[in-house]
């Protein structure tokens, strides 16, 4: 199936350069950009992972969320004990150097219960959290019932980049991840079921030779695609609000 010739696309082909290409134009995992090393699955790596998720989980910019996680570690602050030590007034002043003011004090609270619930439930191991459940559905749910606020995006952006280290972990899809997907013609404009989305992407990866373990590679790839898609609708239906014009509808996507 021919992809999407559009600059910064994966190519012309979905086989084994066309994806391949694709991925490694990008920068991949959002936790590699981190630099954590999610791959040793260290319960110190996971957990950092988890904290970068939860503050990627928010109404607010990629580029903040990524610049408060660094302030996290620059301070230590990237185990639940510490965090815990840290305290709420400590916790809302990291929050505030990275730029995350306007979430702070929720941030902060959801933060120490959230670190409370997982030292109390699992000894402070995510490891263990999920060894504990039976099936990803029952994994997410124990992720959300960490604390108030852990709700479906944060999960799924923290499941997402777990996929091929834990067992349990096989999320669906994000809306993001499926508009970038059939901007590129790997998935028919139609197709809404998340899961069969997920399942031809893995058969396109698998087709491509793509080994299972840097499918997440791939997924992510696709998300850094949905965004700069959704940034450039933004920008559009900004523009043609200022300027008294209607946005004319992407013929790619079906959207502005």
């Amino acid at each position: 199936m021919p992809m999407s010739s559009s600059p910064g696309g994966a190519g012309s082909r979905d086989g084994p350069d066309g994806l391949a290409d694709f991925v490694n134009s990008g920068k991949g995992r959002f936790s590699a950009e981190l630099a954590i090393d999610l791959a040793s699955a260290k319960p110190s790596e996971v957990f950092k992972w988890w904290l970068a998720a939860i503050l990627f989980g928010a109404r607010i910019s990629e580029g903040i969320a990524a610049r408060t996680y660094r302030e996290f570690a620059k301070e230590g602050l990237t185990g639940p004990d510490r965090i815990l030590q840290r305290g709420w007034d400590g916790l809302v002043e990291v929050l505030d150097s990275g730029g995350y003011v306007r979430y702070d004090f929720k941030t902060a609270t959801k933060l120490l219960e959230v670190c409370r619930a997982l030292e109390e439930r699992y000894g402070g191991d995510l490891n263990l959290l999920h060894a504990r459940s039976d099936s990803p559905q029952d994994l997410e749910k124990r992720l959300r019932e960490l604390g108030k606020g852990i709700g479906d995006v944060t999960v799924g952006i923290f499941l997402r980049e777990m996929r091929g280290i834990w067992r349990q972990a096989e999320p669906l899809p994000s809306d993001l991840v499926l508009i970038a997907a059939k901007e590129l013609k790997l998935l028919p404009k139609n197709l809404r079921d998340k899961r069969r989305a997920l399942v031809e992407l893995k058969a396109k990866w698998t087709k491509a030779g793509g080994l299972p373990a840097r499918f997440a590679d791939f997924e992510a790839a696709l998300l850094r695609r949905g965004l700069a898609i959704r940034r450039v609708s933004r920008k559009r239906n900004t523009f043609a609000a200022a300027t008294g014009r209607r946005a004319r509808t992407d013929p790619r996507t079906g959207s502005a």
